[in-house]
């Protein structure tokens, strides 16, 4: 059974590779059962959870994404959240693949899914971004959204001025200028597309910084409790979702004010499997203001998966 490190994931899934491969898989589906919390009990102050989330392909390939959340290790120098990802042969249900970073492999994923929904949802010369949030999905963010969009601006903002500027001198593209911002509102009106990536509980972006051609994507607000962009921002945009099953459910910038009535579940315009497959038009005019939540999908963790191996086997052949 092959290993593959985290280093070596990085170096052999790139973005437009795996946008395009997620393009196909939405389109045909995986089966993807709900995942699977566990509490894991301990002697310290806070328990554990044991995290699962399976997906497989006829077939094909069989997953597992298995995380541990210990958030006991904030006070040490381990990471709260750490996995790994199991691929099997879907046929024979033999184990083929173990990744030893389930993180970098999700942050990977998540950032070719919300590149793969901008191919619909951005303007097609959108040229200008803004990233809120300073933590590692950023630079996968930037590098994604380069492979769909014409980016020649990037503005990095983050609530600790220092590691926004950190993060802007480690990008060095002769295609595009990179740089921090302390001017949030500013930079979000100035921005063809803001995307955001933190662990927010109450809204960062405003809906009344919206500008008319926009595309605002939420990464973060993984739980119903966080969000990231207020009530104006869903009232103001045609919005869209990763997953119709999942979403509307689990993240908080839609279950707010699904609950408050701001917004509807009929309001929802579609997801990623009903713009892949061309069942859901996406931006419809030039001025619309559009909105993408995602709050991750098995489907792109397998997916991701499978492309690893490939390339992988693909160049220990060539050794």
């Amino acid at each position: 059974m092959r290993t593959v490190s985290g280093a070596e994931l990085r170096s052999v899934l790139h973005h437009r590779m795996l946008i395009e491969r997620l393009r196909q898989s939405f389109r045909a589906g995986v089966a993807a059962p709900p995942a699977h919390r566990h509490r894991v009990e301990t002697y310290g102050a806070s328990d554990g959870a044991l995290l699962l989330a399976p997906a497989w392909q006829v077939n094909q390939s069989i997953g597992v994404r298995i995380d541990t959340v210990f958030p006991g290790n904030a006070g040490s120098d381990l990471p709260q959240t750490q996995g790994v990802y199991l691929l099997a042969d879907g046929k024979t249900g033999v184990p083929q693949a173990v990744l030893e970073s389930s993180a970098a492999l999700g942050r990977r994923s998540g950032a070719a899914a919300s590149a793969l929904a901008a191919s619909y949802l951005a303007r097609p010369d959108a040229e200008r971004i803004l990233v809120v949030g300073t933590g590692p999905l950023a630079l996968e963010l930037v590098e994604a959204y380069t492979a769909v969009r014409p980016i020649r601006h990037v503005l990095v903002w983050g609530r600790d001025p220092q590691k926004a500027k950190r993060l802007a001198s480690r990008f060095h593209r002769p295609k595009f200028r990179i740089e921090a911002t302390a001017d949030l509102e500013g930079a979000v009106r100035g921005a063809d597309i803001v995307a955001c990536a933190t662990a927010a509980c109450e809204p960062v972006i405003r809906g009344d910084w919206l500008q008319p051609g926009q595309h605002l994507d939420l990464l973060g607000g993984v739980t119903p409790e966080m969000r990231e962009a207020d009530d104006g921002c869903v009232r103001r945009a045609r919005v869209f979702v990763d997953a119709r099953d999942r979403t509307p459910a689990e993240a908080g910038d839609i279950a707010l004010p699904v609950s408050s009535g701001q917004l509807s579940p009929g309001d929802i315009a579609g997801d990623l499997f009903d713009l892949s497959r061309g069942e859901r038009a996406g931006r419809r005019f030039y001025d619309q203001i559009t909105l993408f939540k995602s709050v991750g999908t098995a489907l792109a963790d397998l997916c991701a998966a499978q492309l690893v191996i490939e390339m992988v086997l693909h160049n220990d052949s060539i050794r």
